[in-house]
């Protein structure tokens, strides 16, 4: 048994009902749909304040997060934990955790979205932690519901992350190009 079979075996040896109750729920608020209403929403609130840079950002990198990150999970066609240590009933395959690479993605981006506000209150260390907590506290509730294997998770977190920093450095560069492209 490799190191993801002993750490969802340790997980299941673990469960208490209040604390599985708690991670259905934040897993269940953490999945990609709620992921793409939340980025639909930043989205229309940049367009509306004319940062068109920082929505393509957002737009752009979710929806092509999502297509790659499906590619990958029928690429790898990994199965996901057995049944009945998988608390969670689902069908799709198991690497990269959709929910981690999702909700890393859109933290990546609404952090540099935040940072790159010209309103300093939103550059504050707490605020701009928020969206990584809440992304690792969404990927550890797949782990900890047998959803995942734990490197379906860090993958997905490293995948999402890296997907909005290409995203963000590539618009970034073709805004300090074409000036205009980015209003």
């Amino acid at each position: 048994m490799g190191p993801d079979g002993v750490i969802l075996d340790w997980m299941v040896e673990h469960r208490v009902e209040w604390v599985t109750t708690m991670f259905w729920i934040i897993t269940t608020l953490g999945n990609t749909v709620s992921m793409f209403l939340l980025s639909a929403v930043v989205v229309v609130a940049l367009l509306r304040v004319g940062r068109r840079s920082d929505a393509v950002i957002v737009a752009g990198s979710m929806l092509t997060g999502w297509g790659l990150m499906n590619a990958l999970k029928f690429a790898f066609a990994r199965e996901r934990p057995p049944v009945p240590e998988r608390l969670v009933d689902i069908a799709s395959h198991s690497f990269p955790s959709g929910h981690a690479t999702m909700s890393m993605l859109l933290a990546t981006v609404a952090i540099a979205v935040l940072l790159r506000s010209p309103d300093p209150r939103l550059h504050r260390p707490v605020l701009l932690a928020l969206p990584v907590v809440a992304s690792l506290l969404i990927g550890f509730s797949r782990i900890y519901l047998g959803a995942h294997w734990t490197t379906d998770v860090l993958a997905g977190w490293v995948f999402g992350a890296l997907w909005g920093l290409v995203w963000i450095y590539a618009v970034t560069l073709i805004s300090a190009r074409n000036p205009s492209a980015g209003q």
